[in-house]
């Protein structure tokens, strides 16, 4: 097979770009680095075609080593023919080069292989060969013997029979095709293990859906009641027109003394070999193809969460609710530094709202407290009520947001929140965790694994190496897009630059504290692991904002800084007037982009990089997303009715619609009909998490805690 070839068909891109791709990807260069500063070299590849390439190309080198095991090992049997070599060599998946390897591969001991040690193979091709002219009993004779425990001619008969089975069994092309008819018109069914045990799987109690029909988050939501042990799941197959199809492919001869033998082989084989495995096969490749479709969502969502706004210049106060325990609060200046923690405790138990209230306004006197950042867990409605009261009271101007808490109490009892705050409890943690939330979301969920922060559906249920993978390659994606500050960030945040390892992340703040603020890019070549190769893949993502060099706080690489001060002295700039900002508009000054690149030695995609960094040295792509909704007054649900037109937004998307936060403590539902008035496959085709979206309610179920949105106004 040629890889490259392949990978260009599939990702429907030049050959060319396919091979530069490759030989980065080998080299070692990361696909931030490939991404931001080799579009000469690929032509513009982006991160996410890089990925999928990358994902791709190890998918295809491992299949080609496959086949190479396979071969030499049916070559070591003195069983490998040419046709079988080509037949192996031009597999597309696994599944086909297992289809083919399956009558070679060494096997236990199987009915057909203990028939065989009784010496019945003669007999199994006798019965095959359909040119019998007297009953098969009268020829199985022939083969009893006490000794073999071959006792009867039946016994000859069966034992023969299991050798045909195994053989139609192993046959690659009987199972392509059974496989590709099961899945194209086979249904898949699910009933209840106990009709009267209620359950959220009570929709798949009596189920049955064309295979091929079968929404991913349907296949995931199956398999979790089967696990669950709520449901029994199969795959039903069109077993009249396999059997069809076998005895067309088997019988040809009418043969009176084989032909019935031979059907009850066919239907038996079918029953008890393929049928078992077609079905394992099927689920696999839906379980396989779901979780590939919700992991993609999940990326998707988690990008969009990530790559939030982050609310600069603001003190903020944490609040962590919660009941019995008190709410915990902690505020946090624009630094992200913690100034001061308390708990109150204005919910039920104690209901010390005044006493709560009291102790909120004094910190917001003495701080400057413009922002509240509160949590949407247990009692986060309560608190909501009490600080919009509170709100009412006070002459200063205040605002509140309720954030998504997801992941703060696996973060806040880790490792690294004990190292960040030693004095702090769980907490406390939390608190200072939900208030850096709206300060830098970015910088602070990095410190959260991305699993646990929950923005997609099933994600417990999936390969936890495949799911954790991908969103690790989102959430460098998003790191290196932003750029990080190398004086500020935290390890958690420098592991996910490009080039820079766990060790090393530690020994670059390490060297921080040792030495103090890095004045220029060059120093972290002195950071203890951090060599030519990783300072060429991180540099360009790292930023000094009042160092040496007014070239280290852009985005614009090392390796192009002679390009950039030339430029700069052809346009009659020195580097300073970048600090300035005085650079707005050089692009316009450029008569010939491609004439000047070639005077400065560099590409023109590249100089038009440099020109678009220094007109806006280090700009944050984030602030082209939107803002998140600051609230000074509260929604209950029994307030909504339908028609009422509000502001929301998204919380999460999933395959069958999306979550809408609208300011009552529970997020309403728009189904993917409602979405649009054009026809969408998914949702992600039309929101993203994040996203300020208006809405419409359709319904509201108080008691169940359900409201159904539309967004087609």
């Amino acid at each position: 097979m040629d890889i490259l070839k392949q990978l260009k068909d599939e990702l429907n891109i030049n050959l060319w770009q396919v091979e530069a791709a490759v030989k980065l990807i080998d080299e070692g260069n990361t696909i931030p680095f490939i991404a931001r500063y080799r579009k000469e070299v690929t032509g513009s590849l982006n991160d996410e075609v890089l990925r999928n390439l990358g994902e791709r190309l190890t998918y295809l080198r491992n299949l080609e080593e496959k086949k190479a095991q396979v071969i030499s090992s049916i070559e070591e049997q003195g069983k490998l023919t040419d046709e079988l070599r080509a037949q192996i060599e031009d597999a597309q998946t696994m599944v086909a080069i297992d289809d083919l390897y399956r009558p070679y591969r060494p096997k236990k001991r199987t009915r057909a292989t203990i028939a065989k040690e009784k010496g019945l193979e003669p007999l199994a091709a006798y019965i095959s060969l359909q040119m019998a002219k007297e009953p098969v009993e009268e020829t199985a004779k022939d083969y009893i013997s006490e000794e073999k425990e071959v006792l009867t001619a039946e016994d000859a008969i069966a034992g023969a029979c299991d050798i045909i089975a195994e053989t139609i069994s192993d046959d690659a092309d009987y199972r392509t095709y059974i496989r590709n008819l099961t899945f194209k018109e086979g249904m898949i069914t699910s009933a209840a293990k106990d009709e009267e045990t209620e359950s959220v799987y009570e929709m798949y109690y009596n189920y049955t859906e064309k295979i091929s029909k079968t929404a991913g988050h349907r296949i995931l939501a199956l398999n979790r009641g089967e696990s669950e042990k709520f449901l029994t799941v199969k795959v039903e197959a069109p077993e009249d027109r396999i059997l069809l199809y076998l005895e067309k492919k088997i019988l040809k001869h009418d043969n009176p003394y084989t032909t019935p033998l031979l059907q009850a082989t066919i239907k038996d084989s079918y029953k008890r070999l393929i049928s078992p495995a077609i079905e394992r096969d099927i689920r696999n490749e839906l379980t396989e193809k779901a979780e590939e479709g919700a992991i993609k969502v999940f990326g998707k969502n988690l990008e969009q969460l990530l790559m939030q706004p982050p609310i600069a210049n603001r003190v903020v106060l944490g609040w962590d609710p919660a009941f019995r325990t008190g709410c915990k609060l902690a505020v946090v200046d624009a630094t992200g530094k913690v100034l001061d923690t308390v708990v109150v405790y204005p919910t039920a138990p104690q209901n010390k709202v005044e006493e709560a209230k009291r102790v909120v306004k004094n910190l917001i006197k003495k701080y400057g407290i413009s922002l509240i950042s509160v949590g949407n867990g247990t009692a986060s409605r309560e608190s909501e009520l009490v600080i919009v009261e509170m709100l009412k009271e006070i002459p200063e101007k205040v605002e509140y947001v309720i954030v998504n808490e997801a992941g703060a109490s696996v973060y806040s009892a880790s490792k690294l929140a004990t190292e960040e705050f030693p004095n702090f409890d769980v907490g406390q943690r939390s608190a200072a965790s939900i208030a850096r939330r709206l300060q830098d979301p970015l910088a602070e969920l990095v410190k959260i694994d991305p699993k646990a922060i929950g923005v997609g559906q099933y994600q417990h249920d999936m390969n936890q190496k495949k799911l954790g993978d991908t969103l690790t390659g989102v959430v460098e994606d998003c790191v290196n897009k932003v750029g990080v500050d190398l004086n500020t960030a935290s390890a958690s945040l420098l592991e996910y630059v490009s080039g820079i390892s766990k060790a090393i992340a530690k020994n670059i703040v390490l060297y921080r504290e040792e030495n103090g603020k890095f004045t220029n890019r060059k120093q972290l070549l002195k950071v203890a692991k951090l060599g030519p190769k990783a300072f060429e893949q991180c540099a360009g993502f790292m930023r000094i904002s009042d160092g040496d060099n007014p070239l280290d706080s852009t985005s614009v690489h090392p390796e192009t800084y002679d390009a950039a001060t030339a430029l700069l002295e052809k346009l009659g700039f020195a580097a300073d007037d970048i600090r300035s900002g005085n650079l707005m508009g050089i692009g316009l000054m450029l008569k010939d982009y491609k004439k000047t690149a070639d005077e400065l030695g560099i590409g023109d995609i590249t100089l038009k990089d440099i020109v678009k960094e220094l007109e806006k040295p280090a700009r944050d792509p984030r602030d082209e997303m939107p803002k998140p909704i600051l609230r000074t007054d509260v929604l209950e649900m029994e307030d909504l009715t339908p028609g009422m037109i509000l502001k929301g937004t998204v919380r999460n998307v999933i395959d069958f619609g999306a979550f809408v936060d609208i300011g009552v403590h529970q997020d309403g539902l728009v189904h993917i009909s409602q979405i649009s008035d054009k026809y969408i496959k998914h949702p992600l085709e039309a929101v993203s998490v994040g996203d300020i979206v208006e809405v419409k309610i359709m319904s509201v179920d108080v008691n169940k805690g359900r409201i159904q949105l539309t967004m087609k106004l």
